[in-house]
């Protein structure tokens, strides 16, 4: 679900203290919201922390002396520590520029982690270039090692405050408390939205509706109709107001909404008619007074698809150069269990709707194939995509625990290798499952099948077909490298605790 929030300048009181609401009327402004605020500061105290430890350990790994200095032509000569004081202010100032604290973006989706990338690759850019054009003696192996160091903390240590961040919004604390707006469908396919993505950071407590407490909402309580809208506002505890739509809302209603919001303190949220859109996607542009929101489309073409590319083969090289002696064991395990072939080769749909061999480790009895339709049939299910047999009876015993760990599924690295799959991306399906795919659907083949995907790491094979849909969708319709890597380190915590494994 996009949405966009609407800042609305107004002059910062301390939080807590009394402000005129509309009409003159003083308004208490809610201490609950301030939270954000707190949050930022302590990851600004964490980011210093990580880059002092990073210069710590860079320099005892590569300054060649403890009195060594930095000198060029023509200029003085600079101790080491002094340029790793420069160095690590630099890098939190471009932290901050961009943005990579703002309360709009922290503990959400990818954002946060590209911005932090895109800082840590600006200053290692910065200085290698200083470096070049001033003739620097400073040590090439400093440099190669504090950025790596240096960025991979940083985004360790905002997955750990990201990680502190979710085990309090489930005890109920750090939430924003946030109503909704519009007509009831509208606020209540907003409101399950927002309740089936964990981690949100939103509590939906009430909604107003164009009909008021006749509306209906299932399992929300309905505060008042549009209308009166302020009333109910100055009853609610509020943090934010989502608005998402209703002929009821005109250009005068939504001027006095956006003045009471502001006098109270409360975050104005625009919720457009648009899902699953990624932020990056979103463009606002102002024309005549009016908050156009313009849409990009992707596309995954010239260097998009180059760095995808050698993402993946760069990944995939290292993974089977790493995992060779763990499929020497799995090779022993498998032959000594009974006869049959080591890898398993099965048809499936690509890219463009071209057809594969994809690799896995046999999991299942030699004949397992010839035994598939007549399951389907028992179990009901050879109609429906994302077919599965449930208690398989033909996976053997190093299969099943094969599986569970998704240990068979490595041999796709050869796949993705040879430029068949990438190693994030919608799961390969046969064609019998393609054929059962609608227009929407047929777009999840506008890329690489992968390895690993959105919905193996929110659900795996627990989630409907709709929902797996609309995962593999949304990563079609927003790629990112940063979003590659986040799901690569998901499906890797996922692997490790005992479950389904994907298809």
């Amino acid at each position: 679900m996009a949405v966009i929030v609407v800042e609305i300048e107004r002059e910062q009181a301390d939080v807590g203290a009394a402000t005129l609401g509309s009409g003159g009327v003083p308004v208490q402004r809610a201490r609950r919201g301030a939270w954000p605020r707190r949050y930022a500061s302590r990851l600004f105290y964490s980011d210093v922390i990580v880059i002092v430890l990073t210069l710590v350990i860079s320099s005892f790994i590569a300054i060649p002396g403890l009195f060594a200095s930095v000198s060029w032509p023509g200029g003085p000569r600079l101790s080491y520590l002094a340029a790793l004081v420069i160095v690590g202010i630099l890098w939190l100032i471009a932290l901050d520029a961009t943005d990579s604290r703002d309360r709009h973006i922290v503990g959400h989706g990818a954002d946060e982690y590209r911005r932090i990338i895109n800082a840590s690759v600006v200053v290692f850019a910065a200085t290698v270039a200083i470096v070049f054009f001033l003739g620097m003696s400073l040590s090439r192996m400093l440099v190669a090692v504090v950025f790596p160091i240096g960025l991979l903390l940083l985004l360790f240590s905002r997955w750990m405050w990201r990680q502190w961040l979710r085990r309090r919004q489930r005890k109920g604390e750090y939430l924003h408390r946030a109503v909704l707006i519009g007509e009831p469908s509208k606020v209540q396919h907003v409101a399950k939205q927002i309740r089936r993505t964990h981690g949100s950071g939103y509590q939906i407590v009430g909604v107003i509706t164009n009909k008021g407490p006749s509306a209906g909402v299932p399992d929300i309580d309905v505060l008042g109709d549009i209308a009166h809208a302020e009333a109910a506002l100055e009853d609610a505890n509020i943090d934010a107001l989502i608005i998402v739509g209703s002929d009821d809302l005109d250009p005068d209603t939504m001027r006095r909404l956006g003045y009471a919001v502001s006098d109270r303190d409360i975050q104005l949220i625009m919720a457009p008619a648009l899902t699953d859109i990624a932020g990056p996607r979103l463009h606002n542009t102002p024309v005549a007074g009016l908050p156009l929101v313009q849409v990009d489309f992707p596309r995954m073409e010239g260097a998009q698809r180059f760095t995808k590319r050698m993402f993946d083969l760069i990944g995939s090289s290292l993974f089977l150069v790493l995992l060779l002696p763990v499929f020497l064991i799995v090779a022993i395990a498998i032959r000594i269990e009974g006869p049959g072939k080591i890898f398993y080769r099965q048809e499936r749909i690509g890219r463009g709707g071209k057809t594969f061999g994809m690799r896995k480790f046999r999991s299942m009895i030699a004949d397992a194939d010839d035994q598939l339709d007549t399951l389907l049939d028992l179990q009901g299910s050879s109609d429906k995509p994302l077919f599965k047999i449930n208690d398989d009876p033909r996976i053997t015993r190093v299969g099943r625990f094969l599986r569970r760990h998704s240990i068979d599924e490595l041999p796709q690295l050869i796949n993705v290798f040879r430029g068949e799959m990438s190693l994030v991306g919608p799961r390969p399906q046969r064609d019998s499952e393609v054929a059962l795919y609608d227009d929407i659907a047929h777009r999840r083949l506008l890329v690489k099948p992968g390895m690993s995907g959105l919905w193996q790491v929110s659900g795996r094979s627990a989630l409907s077909w709709e929902e797996t849909i609309r995962l593999d969708l949304y990563y079609v319709e927003n790629w990112s490298l940063t979003q590659d890597i986040i799901i690569l380190f998901r499906t890797v915590r996922a692997v490790v605790a005992p479950g389904t494994s994907a298809r």
